[in-house]
């Protein structure tokens, strides 16, 4: 995908900055990265760590971050072999914001709730 020199319209589906957007937005993503802020892991430490994440999901959730250059992947020669995943420089920048998220749900969870509570409430058949 060739980025343009024209201003980023996220909106448009061929917009190099949606690409983007769609992998940092994406909830496996976020968990992953959220994850591996503490340092590297294993695949099954991952999978561990994130509750309800598939084998499927986590792995093509971590093949597209590596290849976004968001995560490194280290294969240590070991029996069996010890593979390890780990935020690059780039997948640490995304810490601060993705903790800024975080924060936000956590400070308007309740609000949110209620907001879910009401909202069924009403749509629920008299």
């Amino acid at each position: 995908m060739q980025v343009s020199e024209q201003t980023p319209d996220p909106y448009n589906r061929n917009c190099a900055t949606r690409t983007i957007l769609d992998r940092i937005g994406d909830r496996w993503t976020v968990l992953v990265v959220g994850s591996l802020t503490g340092g590297p892991m294993r695949f099954s430490e991952l999978s561990r760590r994130i509750d309800g994440v598939s084998q499927k999901m986590l792995t093509q959730t971590l093949r597209g971050l590596e290849r976004d250059g968001l995560v490194t992947r280290t294969v240590h020669a070991a029996v069996p072999p010890k593979v390890e995943y780990e935020l690059t420089e780039s997948g640490r920048t995304l810490t601060g914001p993705l903790a800024a998220l975080d924060g936000w749900a956590r400070t308007h969870i309740e609000d949110v709730m209620r907001s879910r509570e009401e909202y069924d409430e009403a749509q629920a058949p008299a």
